[in-house]
């Protein structure tokens, strides 16, 4: 008697989508190859839009002459204290909304009331109070990523099991044991998810700040050459902040490969 038994494939793998870094790159090189592509030809004209060869020249000279580590410089101190005074009060407010119940009940209508004010149109608030130095700017910076970083925060605590919270305390684990072991590694992903979210608006709000009241930095460069009509190194603002968001979603993502081996 033969056996007719066969083997089923696995099914059951899931979803594991991923960047295959070949695939980024021949897209990118395709995109920027065809944009000059339509530059040269004439097709796109130099008054709307430089070639990509023209924004590199630009990103070199501005290499060459030093200003780029003063624009760069300047930009990322503002962005690395705003973001981290930021997310670090986020996640402070986060936890007791989640966990405390007078923390919820004055902290939710709060969040929910000042999150969907746009946070540029405080801008000039934040110069009367703080000056036209860097404290409007960290200000702005901070407030903006304040509020996502509070609300994946206490999300996060909500989707922690609760059966494990109800276990630590059969235990009677003390409460700082608790958060420590069981709500925060299952808060951690909603809070690095809230670091992209902040890590966006914050770029967006310091080069909003610096391009109303800044000598150096890459929002003041954009606005100078907005000024000036040379659209070539306005553009290579918008590349160097493009790699810069670039660089800060690639750290992230560094962060949740070791903080979230676990998943």
């Amino acid at each position: 008697m033969t056996d007719s038994r066969t083997a089923v494939a696995y099914r059951g793998g899931g979803f594991r989508p991923r960047i295959v870094p070949i695939v980024a790159f021949l897209s990118f090189i395709g995109f920027v190859a065809l944009l000059e592509f339509l530059c040269q030809t004439g097709i796109i004209g130099p008054l709307s839009f430089p070639s990509p060869s023209s924004i590199g020249r630009a990103l070199a000279q501005l290499y060459k002459s030093g200003l780029l580590y003063q624009h760069l410089g300047a930009s990322l101190s503002r962005l690395a204290i705003g973001w981290s005074l930021g997310v670090s009060c986020g996640i402070v407010a986060g936890f007791v909304i989640g966990i405390s119940t007078i923390g919820r009940s004055v902290g939710i209508p709060w969040v929910a009331g000042v999150s969907a004010i746009p946070k540029i149109a405080l801008l000039p608030l934040f110069i009367i109070w703080f000056g036209i130095g860097e404290g409007s700017k960290y200000a702005t910076i901070a407030f903006g990523a304040f509020f996502p970083t509070v609300i994946n925060t206490y999300g996060g605590v909500d989707n922690v099991a609760k059966n494990l919270v109800r276990m630590g305390q059969s235990f009677n684990l003390k409460t700082f044991t608790i958060i420590r072991h069981i709500i925060l590694p299952g808060t951690l992903p909603a809070i690095l998810s809230a670091f992209r979210i902040s890590a966006s608006i914050s770029i967006i709000l310091l080069v909003a700040a610096e391009m109303v009241s800044a000598r150096y930095g890459i929002g003041a460069y954009i606005i100078e050459q907005q000024n000036l009509f040379q659209l070539d190194r306005l553009m290579a603002g918008v590349v160097i902040l493009m790699v810069l968001g670039l660089l800060i979603h690639s750290f992230i993502g560094l962060l949740e490969k070791i903080f979230l081996k676990w998943r």
